[in-house]
């Protein structure tokens, strides 16, 4: 499941996106580039701000919900209902996902056909202290990842991002995977036998 990915990008190309979707929003500082988004890093998420947005650097993974548990980085979407959730969008470039049974595993890389700008459907929260963090949903694997792994992260195209923080269509049209051809993959690490 996605545990990795990148944040390539731009400035310009973030404020394009938003531009789109008409919303109010705040600056870009916490478009960090980084090679490695990994569970425990800080990554930029966007979420709802009154009848706008704003994007702030979140942790990658919830608290532990016990002792001795990992964070929960990813978040089975199938079946359930976030009206009631702190809903976001995390803003990346590309997801990568590994296969083999060896390290190093390969490294497969996804991003959106045509865009420099991706989303993932995620959830936030804020602990006592007033940290923020995130995780990403998941749902069934569509075509260009089923071959890679048995599940995938809830990838929004840009326009539907408002879409997901605000709760303007049906979840189910929203939480699902995209039709084929619509990512782009590609091998950056092969890996060992």
């Amino acid at each position: 499941m996605c545990n990795d990915y990148e944040q390539h990008v731009s400035p310009a190309d973030y404020r394009k996106a938003i531009a789109a979707l008409e919303l109010a929003a705040g600056d870009d500082a916490a478009l960090v580039a980084a090679d490695d988004v990994r569970i425990g890093d800080m990554g930029p998420v966007l979420r709802a701000s009154g009848n706008g947005v704003e994007l702030v650097s979140m942790r990658f993974g919830f608290p532990p919900p016990r002792p001795k548990a990992g964070p929960i980085f990813n978040f089975k979407s199938d079946g359930r209902h976030f009206a009631d959730s702190r809903r976001c969008v995390v803003v990346l470039s590309g997801f990568f996902e590994f296969t083999g049974t060896k390290y190093p595993k390969t490294k497969h890389r996804f991003a959106l056909k045509g865009a420099a700008v991706m989303g993932i459907a995620g959830l936030w929260s804020e602990d006592a202290d007033g940290a923020l963090s995130f995780t990403m949903l998941t749902t069934e694997p569509g075509p260009d990842i089923a071959p890679v792994h048995d599940r995938q992260v809830c990838v929004l195209q840009p326009e539907d991002w408002a879409a997901w923080l605000f709760l303007t269509k049906p979840e189910e049209e929203l939480l699902r995977s995209l039709p084929a051809g619509s990512l782009v993959v590609e091998v950056v690490r092969e890996g060992k036998e």
